[in-house]
This record gives structure tokens, C-alpha cells and sequence, in this order.
């Protein structure tokens, strides 16, 4: 059985003690396929050494993460094109907005899902969309974007049924995490009317641990934990629930 973690930061400080064991220990549990999303240039580094320690599973992906979008984005930005230049990158991520700790950037973060959107539609690449209590400034943001090149997964997908099938509809699969196992997560009273084909699996780690590891360091091995309540939810065995997720993913990075 192979299982994919479409979003980890692996290279985060909260593993800097035991790394190589966590990620060893999710390996050896059947997850061999680890995407990572890009936060801002000071991650840059680590991102790389992280992909020369274990070269066969990890993915990286480049982008400008919404709340690191301040005064210097635009050299972030240059960063991320600078980054797409030198080498191979599966998509243009994490980027979205954020309206969680502040409101006062909208604009620019507007400007920079809006800039990195079109970067990816260039290089032929999915986004991966970060959305904290900002849908319909999102949305807004991806119908003014939307066309054939536009694809990608909307990461940590926590919004009601109606937001679901609207984020479907630009060409996005959902990214379902630790929250489906909330008991105030709501997400897992509907998911079961979204297609699989639709579905990956992530766990965003080092945060959103699944129950029963809430308000704990979330590693990509507790992604078996979301794997059996898909498993309960849509009635298939965690099996197929990995297969077809890991497929999914496959569609949607090209690797």
C-alpha cells in the first residue's frame, strides 16, 4: 500500500530533534510519497537538504506562503521565479490567502496569489492553495483565473458542502487532513458526497494533528489516522482509499 502526504514541512524546526526517525517511521508505515510545500526563501535551504537526504520521496514544490506576504514580497516573488529557473519544482505552493492573523495585507496577498497563479499557468505547474477565513476573497482571486491551465488542490479543505463544489470547480482536488477527524470538524458530514477521484490525502505537519494526537506535534505517519476515517466515511477499504488517492495525486503533480 502506497500512501501519499500531498503537505508536510518536513524541514520545520519542530522536527529538527528527530528528522531522519519520523520521516523513517513514516516510510516504513507505507507512506513513501511526500510533498512539500514552500513557505518564504529563509526555508529554501533546508527544503533542499531535506530533498538530498531522502531523494526518492520527497517532492518540492516553490511559492510564497499568505502570511509571509509583507513589505519584501516582491523580492520573494523574484525568489520563486529565480527558484522555477534553476531547477525542477511539482507545483507553485503553498499560496492563497490568509485573513486569519491579519487583514491589513489583503491587497498584497491578493497581488501575490494573483502574480504566482500566472506563474504556475507558465511553467505548466498546480497550485496549492492556502485558504484561512477567506473563501469568497480566494474564490474571487480563482474566477478571475479560471481556465483549462488553472488545476491544483485547495490544502486543508475546511469549508461547508457549497464551497467544496465551488473549489471543484476550478479544477481542484481537496486536501483532507487531520480536521476530518474533529469532532467540530464538520467537513466529514458531507465529504462522502464528494467523488474520491477528487480527494488527497495530506496532514500539514508539523500542524492539524488527527484525534487522537489534537494539540500534539502532527507527523506524516498520523496520516493513517485520516486514511481510516476516509475509510469509514466512504465505505472502501484503506486499500483503496490509499490507491486511489495516490493516484489522484499522480494527476495532479505529474510524478
Amino acid at each position: 500500500m502506497i500512501i501519499t502526504d500531498t503537505h508536510t514541512h518536513l524541514y520545520s524546526e519542530a522536527f529538527d530533534d528527530d528528522r531522519y526517525d519520523m520521516i523513517t517511521r513514516a516510510i516504513e508505515a507505507g507512506v513513501s510519497r511526500f510533498f512539500i510545500p514552500a513557505i518564504d526563501s529563509t526555508y529554501t535551504e533546508r527544503m533542499l537538504q531535506l530533498e538530498a537526504d531522502f531523494p526518492e520521496h520527497m517532492f518540492l514544490m516553490t511559492g510564497l506562503h499568505p502570511t509571509h506576504v509583507k513589505a519584501n514580497f516582491k523580492t520573494e516573488l523574484q525568489h520563486v521565479e529565480h527558484m522555477l529557473a534553476k531547477r525542477q519544482f511539482y507545483a507553485i505552493g503553498e499560496i492563497g490567502i490568509d485573513l486569519y492573523w491579519d487583514t491589513s495585507t489583503l491587497a498584497i496577498q491578493q497581488e501575490a496569489f494573483r502574480y504566482q497563479i500566472q506563474l504556475a499557468k507558465k511553467h505548466r505547474l498546480p497550485i496549492v492553495i492556502h485558504c484561512r477565513e477567506a473563501f469568497d476573497e480566494v474564490f474571487e482571486v480563482l474566477e478571475s483565473e479560471k481556465s483549462d491551465d488553472l488545476f491544483g488542490i485547495f490544502h486543508c479543505f475546511t469549508g461547508n458542502a457549497a464551497q467544496a463544489q465551488q473549489a471543484l470547480s476550478y479544477n481542484m482536488k481537496l486536501g483532507i487532513g487531520g480536521v476530518v477527524t474533529f469532532k467540530n470538524g464538520k467537513i466529514d458530514q458531507f465529504l462522502n458526497e464528494i467523488p474520491l477521484e477528487a480527494i488527497v490525502l495530506e496532514t500539514d505537519a508539523p500542524y492539524l494533528s488527527p484525534t487522537p494526537y489534537r494539540g500534539k506535534r502532527n507527523e506524516s505517519v498520523y496520516i493513517l489516522r485520516v486514511l481510516e476515517k476516509l475509510s469509514e466515511l466512504y465505505s472502501r477499504s484503506q486499500e483503496e482509499i490509499a490507491s486511489i488517492t495516490t493516484a489522484n495525486s499522480k494527476q495532479i503533480f505529474g510524478v
